[in-house]
């Protein structure tokens, strides 16, 4: 019998697919892309109506020739690339490169790898919709002409190595507007009151925060405020006033989104967007599960839609009703995207491929962070499918004949959902108890003491890697597969520096802003490049010819760097100069940034051409020899410590040494996770870390 040909992408996807099809079909992988734009020129004839020059991807011309053969013996040729524009031109790809148009050759697409689901695909197969590939085509060669056009002028003006994109630049650009207005901010003094008042009756003092006037909420500006309402207040009586009781219904999360995937895997995991889809694309590709084979875990990873399919949804029922009982299944609520932005809603939401399996049943057959990431995903999608939580909060007002003060409590009626994941900020520290049992309204009080407190506004916190990409969302900027690679640009090219999460910007990054600012304003407006999206999103529906975008685009951008190339002066940047002495001249040595990132250079070269090594330092002694422990890293690219005295001095870990010694024995603490633990293997002891300020 003749056999079917099924082409993935991936290696790995490709063997879980063989299990479920079996011998009649043969699946190979294209490695990704196998034809794209040369890397030497722009590759767009911008006179024969800006058609683009695809070449064979160097590397490629063997992987095409098995294939051709494996062409040449099917039956029927299956393009099974992955759901989302970039899979759809894959496939156009390759269906020109393998010579498809007389062949019985289709698209299938599916939304998680599983056995059901390919099956339908096939099923369902249909023809490569060109309009999905010329939305791919428009954002390649805009981003190519951005790309092409702006780099050889940095490279001209500030420095070899730089570059421009249409995406890129808007994010360096909402990166630095948001370090001046940090620079700029001016804090403001405000003050608190808190009262801590005797109830006839009760043992404990009710503490109840100020509010103000009978009639208005009142600030406090300055400790002289403060202190003329304690003085007017003096040992005059209050009486509870107002009793209220409400009940709060807290809807479930969402499932995944590719963006609220990055955003909460940071913020849980402290991964990086990189790390995370990285992860994910493990989980969504397959793992090997003792007894069940190579298994796709999850659903496919960048999507925007939090759409659920029915199957999911019963499944999703039974599981909750079985392990939880009836009164934790949740009711069916429509979800509308925010600001009526349109969404890929052929894709469903990231959720589990079978709700089934729990964490917990295959932790043994996952790396550490690929199950916490499963985890994450798994408890996200069950309690999205699962009832409000509910709470009741009592609120009283204590009020004098001029003065008012509220205090409140919360408790649990029905934890619901919060039963099995709690985001985030669900995990805040709760307000202790602070009304008393027996206060009912009437009840007399008398203020016994006051607890004042200085305030300072504070200024916008520093974006970290999470709430970049939550702003690029909102404001419209980039798709789910953009946030990631755009954010390593940026990090890669040295415009930002990322320091515990936070993101600041850097001298290079801030001239290079500079720049497109003043020479290519449209580049960097937010509101052009969210226009942008919306003209490729209008071209995916069939609405736009791809080639208009780019007709309307061109001219502009080649006016401006036309006239930046005559207007613009050499900028020259200045190095970071570092506390390490040139053992050769004597001179302060400077960070340079090389391919393989930062290293330590003479200022004095060419006359001195002396570099070091530069290795990240931590604040940390060596407990060997009491030199300063800075951050190393193997050939590999892992991370690890050692002391800057090496060779002198051979101490090493992989864990970060802590400063502190173990109280039971005098070993050398490691810091995991939030603990610190004895490296004696004879002691082990652990000790809790003490809270890092958390506005870092």
């Amino acid at each position: 019998m003749a056999k079917n040909l099924v082409i993935v992408e991936s290696p790995s996807k490709a063997t879980t697919i063989q299990k479920f099809l079996g011998k009649n079909y043969e699946v190979i992988a294209s490695n990704g892309h196998v034809r794209d734009l040369p890397k030497s020129t722009m590759g767009i004839d911008i006179e024969n109506d800006f058609e683009p020059k695809y070449i064979t991807i160097r590397g490629k011309g063997e992987l095409l020739a098995k294939l051709r053969r494996a062409v040449s013996k099917a039956d029927k040729i299956y393009l099974a690339t992955d759901p989302d524009r970039e899979g759809e031109a894959i496939s156009w790809h390759l269906s020109i490169a393998l010579k498809l148009e007389d062949k019985k050759a289709y698209r299938i697409t599916f939304n998680e790898i599983t056995k059901t689901a390919v099956k339908n695909a096939i099923k369902n197969a249909r023809d490569i919709d060109m309009n999905l590939v010329d939305a791919q085509q428009a954002r390649r060669v805009l981003d190519r002409m951005v790309g092409y056009k702006i780099s050889p002028l940095l490279w001209a003006k500030v420095k070899r190595g730089l570059s421009a994109g249409r995406v890129q630049s808007v994010a360096l650009r909402i990166i630095c507007d948001r370090e001046e207005e940090i620079n700029n901010f001016i804090p403001v003094e405000y003050w608190t009151l808190m009262g801590n008042f005797k109830v006839k009756g009760a043992k404990e003092l009710l503490e109840a925060d100020f509010y103000g006037t009978l009639d208005e909420k009142m600030e406090l500006n300055s400790e002289d405020e403060v202190n003329k309402v304690i003085k007017e207040i003096g040992d005059s009586e209050f009486s509870v006033t107002d009793i209220k009781v409400t009940t709060r219904h807290k809807k479930p999360p969402l499932p995944f989104t590719t963006s609220t995937l990055q955003q909460e895997a940071s913020k849980a995991l402290n991964f990086t967007t990189q790390k995370t889809m990285r992860e994910a694309q493990v989980l969504y590709e397959g793992v090997k599960i003792k007894g069940k084979g190579t298994m796709g875990l999850i659903t496919y990873l960048r999507t925007d839609s939090t759409r659920i399919s029915d199957e999911a949804k019963k499944a999703a029922a039974d599981y909750i009703a079985d392990k939880f009982g009836e009164k934790y299944l949740g009711t069916e609520t429509a979800v509308k995207a925010k600001n009526g932005k349109k969404i890929q809603d052929a894709h469903e939401a990231i959720r589990p491929t079978y709700v089934d399996l729990a964490p917990a049943e295959i932790k043994e057959y996952l790396t550490r962070d690929q199950f916490r990431l499963y985890q994450l995903i798994w408890k996200r999608f069950v309690a999205s499918q699962m009832a409000e939580a509910v709470s009741e909060t009592k609120t009283v007002k204590i009020d004098n004949d001029k003065y008012r003060f509220t205090a409140s409590d919360t408790k649990n009626i029905f934890a619901g959902y919060l039963d099995v994941y709690q985001m985030e900020e669900d995990k805040e520290v709760k307000n202790k108890k602070r009304l008393s049992k027996v206060l009912d309204k009437g009840v007399s009080l008398k203020c016994d003491d006051f607890d004042k407190k200085q305030h300072f506004t504070s200024p916008p916190p520093h974006f970290t890697e999470a709430s970049l990409v939550k702003t690029l969302e909102e404001l419209g900027i980039g798709r789910p597969s953009t946030y990631a690679p755009t954010i390593i640009t940026i990090i890669s090219r040295h415009y930002i520096a990322r320091e515990k999460k936070n993101l600041y910007i850097t001298e290079l990054g801030e001239v290079v802003n500079n720049i497109m600012k003043a020479e290519f304003p449209s580049i960097v407006d937010v509101d052009f490049t969210a226009t942008v999206e919306g003209l490729l999103d209008g071209v995916e529906l069939g609405e736009i010819n791809w080639k208009t975008i780019i007709e309307n685009f061109y001219p502009d951008l080649d006016s401006a760097v036309k006239k930046a190339e005559e207007e613009l002066e050499h900028v020259e940047l200045k190095y970071e100069e570092s506390d390490e002495v040139c053992e050769k001249c004597g001179r302060n040595m400077v960070i340079k940034y090389g391919p393989y990132g930062k290293f330590l250079a003479c200022p004095g070269f060419p006359d001195c051409k002396n570099t070091k090594p530069y290795f990240e330092k931590t604040d940390v002694l060596c407990p060997k020899c009491g030199g300063e422990i800075v951050i190393k890293k193997t050939k590999n690219g892992r991370r690890f410590y050692g002391c800057i005295n090496f060779p002198d001095c051979d101490f090493v870990s992989w864990q970060k040494p802590a400063n502190v010694r173990c109280e039971k024995c005098g070993g050398y603490m490691v810091e995991k996770g939030k603990k610190l633990v004895c490296m004696n293997e004879k002691c082990e002891h652990v000790i809790l870390k003490k809270e890092e300020n958390k506005d870092q």
